[in-house]
């Protein structure tokens, strides 16, 4: 570091040491009214070890969700609020299109006891569902993983395999594709129809576009997000009874106008 970097260096310090004393003043002002808020440290995307995560520019990973070590997450995936994906002692692969619901857990093994290394393989346009668990084991392309199950060491879902919701699946168990499988422990329940085949990839387009929604969302900055909340309350449709109080006088569109049919009661009251 240059006598400039150790000066901008020593002047950050400053600012910050100013600002923390400033708050510790007014916190003490404040007396028996003070309320303690912590600052959140929460990292979206962190290295482990040597580690860090790879993600796609166009994947969306959620302002809550955690990423974690060696974790790749491929084009259009989506990794929701709330989830983690931690790959400290092994790594995970999720492919494209893929979507991992809201406060679903991603996690590997080193080894299990016969020695075999045990990463988290996730293939293309699979669907996990809220709050599952998936624990060292592979996901295969246009598989889907209902919500609350869980899947443990070894597990491979083959493509076009489902897993029920709050279903387990026990270690080194295969649910071969074009199957459901079901329960605690997981077995076959029934075959997969065409309708519900066709769902699964139904489902990871629907969640490919979703997550482009939010992203924009979570890219706008604070003026814009004020700026939309005024127009939405500017715009804001009111009874007509708000706006005879306030004074205001609004033209209905035509096609927006319900025949007296629809709204029996307004209309009875209305001619009394």
């Amino acid at each position: 570091m240059g006598s400039l970097g150790r000066a901008v260096y020593i002047l950050g310090n400053w600012i910050r040491g100013t600002g923390q004393a400033m708050d510790r003043l007014g916190c003490r002002l404040q007396g028996s009214y003070y309320i303690p808020e912590e600052i959140s440290r929460h990292r979206t995307l962190m290295n482990i070890f040597d580690k860090s995560p790879v993600v796609d520019k166009d994947a969306f990973i959620a302002p809550s969700a955690s990423v974690i070590g060696d974790v790749q997450v491929g084009q259009g995936s989506s990794i929701w609020y709330g989830s983690v994906l931690r790959g400290d002692v092994n790594s995970i692969s999720v492919g494209s299109g893929t979507n991992i619901q809201d406060n679903s857990m991603v996690h590997v093994a080193k080894s299990n006891v016969s020695g075999k290394v045990l990463p988290t393989i996730i293939g293309n346009n699979v669907t996990v569902g809220h709050s599952a668990v998936i624990h060292a084991c592979t996901i295969e392309d246009e598989a889907f993983v209902g919500m609350g199950a869980t899947l443990l060491d070894g597990a491979v879902v083959e493509k076009h395999a489902m897993v029920a919701a709050g279903s387990l699946v026990r270690q080194n168990t295969r649910v071969p594709s074009g199957e459901v499988w079901a329960g605690n422990p997981a077995k076959f329940l029934r075959k997969l129809t065409n309708e519900e085949i066709a769902f699964i990839s139904q489902s990871a387009t629907n969640y490919i576009n979703l997550a482009k929604v939010h992203a924009a969302e979570n890219a706008k900055s604070f003026d814009e997000i004020e700026f939309e909340k005024m127009l939405r309350k500017k715009f804001a449709h009111k009874d007509e009874e708000y706006d005879s109080m306030i004074g205001v006088v609004r033209e209905t569109p035509p096609e927006l106008v319900l025949p007296d049919n629809i709204l029996p009661k307004k209309s009875q009251k209305a001619v009394q």
